[in-house]
């Protein structure tokens, strides 16, 4: 079997063992169980705070690490397992998934729960990197962006069903449930990829200095700049929702997994969007996305105190979702002799994001803003990651940067 990296260079693609229809849902499977575990945090952030006996703006340094364990775990697996098989590869990481909420439901105290989270997001950047790679690999050139974004529907219907149904569970049975299962939905992934995911070797040429070299490249670190602030806009409205719903919105405690199913509702439409968006016209779509972050995330501030302005808000923000696979599309151009470091860096730079959009917010919160503050916050970070672009696009066309597409 020819190597990925060189399948994809000439529009080559690799067959799935059961069809491409399973395959990409096995991968997008995936992305919800993963998503479900990172998100769910945000949904359970008050009774995880009274488990850990702490305020809920400090419960917020649950969400920077799993965060930070992303940006940690990402750059090193990646370079780590550079030359490995990449269906092997998703296995290993299913099954840190399946220790990490494992671990995440059991923690005792601040600094165990802490902890198991961290563990909980070192497969995470390398899982989507990954799974973006095979889910490229087996389709034609021109429908790249769209397979990634199928890969990252399991990321956004994770908001439309894990989240409300792990919120819902937490509520019922102890915030310990939800991420029970979590772990339990890792070995359903592992089984999936097991049988439904082609082999998909390394490239040949593979190695960690190659994937490093990355690094040299102004538009990948312009690029991550963009996804670490410009995202970090939604993870400012999303890290505080349940206590800005309950608290300025004053809806029940039991209707907040609805507001979160509409929000999921939005990353779904806007996945979908943005991968079809990115094939046809990479970077105006990544302005329009930005542009349509500022707009919705500063509306919030000022709708959130009416319910159905507020739930309208919220599905037009989670459609800002868009970003991330024209983002991962922009990356694996840029850096196409060094894919699984910069597939897998993208969701460093997003979850670098989560814990910037989470102490921001919380900045604000603390400052006695208010909990709807959190919008305005994402509007400014919205903003500047905008203008991060701008000169990432200045830079590319200066240049010629490979990869670049109008």
């Amino acid at each position: 079997m020819r190597e990925a990296t060189g399948n994809m260079e000439k529009n080559q693609t690799i067959a799935a063992p059961h069809g491409l229809a399973l395959a990409q849902i096995a991968l997008g499977f995936g992305g919800l169980f993963i998503g479900t575990g990172e998100f769910a945090a945000m949904g359970l952030l008050p009774g995880m705070a009274k488990s850990a006996q702490v305020s809920i703006p400090d419960a917020g340094h649950f969400i920077s690490a799993y965060a930070l364990g992303v940006v940690v775990g990402s750059p090193l697996l990646a370079v780590a397992t550079a030359r490995m098989e990449k269906r092997a590869l998703l296995l290993l990481l299913g099954a840190i998934v399946r220790i990490g909420n494992a671990l995440s439901a059991v923690a005792p105290g601040f600094w165990g729960i802490a902890g198991a989270r961290f563990i909980a997001g070192l497969p995470h950047g390398a899982y989507y990197g990954t799974a973006s790679i095979v889910a490229a690999s087996m389709v034609p050139r021109g429908q790249r962006a769209q397979a990634i974004g199928r890969v990252m529907l399991g990321l956004a219907a994770a908001n439309l069903i894990g989240v409300p149904l792990t919120t819902w569970l937490g509520q019922s049975f102890g915030w310990q449930s939800a991420f029970g299962l979590v772990a339990l939905g890792g070995a359903i992934l592992i089984a999936m990829l097991r049988f439904l995911v082609p082999h998909v070797p390394a490239d040949n040429d593979a190695s960690p200095l190659r994937e490093l070299s990355a690094f040299k490249s102004a538009q990948v670190w312009l690029t991550l700049a963009t996804a670490t602030i410009g995202f970090g806009g939604m993870f400012a409205v999303y890290s505080y929702i349940t206590p800005t719903l309950t608290e300025a919105t004053g809806v029940s405690e039991g209707a907040v997994p609805l507001f979160l199913a509409l929000w999921g509702l939005g990353m779904c439409v806007g996945n979908v969007a943005g991968g079809w968006l990115a094939d046809r016209a990479l970077i105006p779509a990544i302005f329009a996305i930005l542009v349509w972050n500022i707009v919705f995330l500063a509306l919030f501030t000022w709708v959130a105190r009416t319910p159905i302005l507020a739930g309208a808000a919220l599905f037009m923000i989670g459609i800002g979702f868009a970003l991330v696979p024209a983002l991962q599309s922009r990356l694996m151009e840029v850096a196409s002799h060094a894919q699984s470091l910069a597939a897998s860096m993208n969701h460093s730079a997003f979850n670098l994001s989560n814990a910037i959009g989470a102490w921001t917010g919380g900045l604000a919160i603390s400052a006695g803003m208010g909990w709807a503050s959190t919008g305005v916050v994402g509007a400014a970070l919205a903003l500047a990651g905008l203008a991060v672009m701008g000169i990432a696009a200045v830079h590319a066309r200066k240049s010629g940067a490979q990869g670049e597409r109008a």
